[in-house]
């Protein structure tokens, strides 16, 4: 049995990381409560694209109400019989969902020794499980931290692709509000992401 996240000892830039992935993934997989919507509204940001993205949905987040992000989330992922958006590479990488790229990532996953929680039913390709995948190798919730190496590996075949798109598709949809926000933050840590990896040796 893996030690507790907390009690392995990973850089506090990289806690910093997987604390931004996991919050994009638990905002993507369910409308926010009072309490994580009050949590985004005490977000500050600073004067990167970043740090101006966090700033926006802070403000957003302080005039928004549960039940109107409720709606806004059900018109965006959910819909009568489709919401706006498809969030799951195998739809942004084929045009279909549930195609090679999730079975090539699927395969792994097992290698990593992740398994989809048991209540969960969708395609583990959508979007808010990338960002807890990722999240959870950074501080090691699936054995031993990931390698930077392994991330980037990781990332540039299942997230780099597609996410950027999806968070700019967020963005710009017609039902997005705080999503919208969300969107921008998303859009440019996935650029801040991919290039940080790219000056990487591995």
């Amino acid at each position: 049995m893996s030690a507790a996240a907390e009690d392995i000892k990973v850089a506090s830039e990289d806690r910093l990381r997987a604390d931004l992935y996991n919050f994009l993934g638990l905002m993507l997989a369910g409308p926010p409560d009072a309490l994580l919507l009050s949590q985004c509204a005490g977000l500050s940001g600073d004067d990167s694209d970043l740090g101006k993205a966090i700033a926006g949905l802070a403000r957003v987040a302080k005039a928004t109400k549960p039940k109107k992000v409720e709606s806004e989330f059900n018109a965006l992922f959910i819909g009568l019989g489709r919401g706006e958006l498809l969030p799951y590479a195998s739809y942004y990488l084929t045009g279909f969902l549930n195609e090679k790229p999730l079975a090539t990532l699927r395969s792994d996953m097992a290698a990593r020794g992740m398994t989809r929680a048991p209540n969960v039913y969708e395609p583990e390709d959508n979007i808010a499980s990338m960002m807890e995948m990722m999240g959870g190798m950074i501080v090691g919730r699936f054995g031993d931290p990931a390698t930077l190496a392994d991330q980037k590996l990781f990332f540039n075949k299942h997230i780099a692709l597609w996410a950027g798109h999806f968070f700019s598709d967020l963005e710009a949809a017609k039902n997005s509000i705080l999503y919208a926000s969300l969107g921008s933050v998303g859009r440019a840590f996935m650029e801040i992401e991919r290039e940080a990896f790219r000056m990487t040796a591995a």
